[in-house]
């Protein structure tokens, strides 16, 4: 019984499948954290673009 706990506990060890998806899910939880961090910085820019685009396309 002891040796059937240690191997599965060695295998579940060992096992690499579901890694993919921690990392893509780290991934997401950082970028949405600089976004929450920089969200003014960001808006700011977005605005700035998009005051551009109004106003050099009623020059066209």
């Amino acid at each position: 019984m002891k040796n059937r706990i240690r191997n599965w506990w060695y295998g579940f060890w060992l096992d690499e499948s579901g890694m993919g998806v921690v990392e893509v899910i780290l991934i997401i939880v950082v970028l949405i954290g600089l976004v929450i961090i920089f969200k003014n910085q960001i808006t700011g820019v977005v605005n700035d673009i998009f005051e551009k685009i109004v106003s050099q396309s009623s020059s066209i």
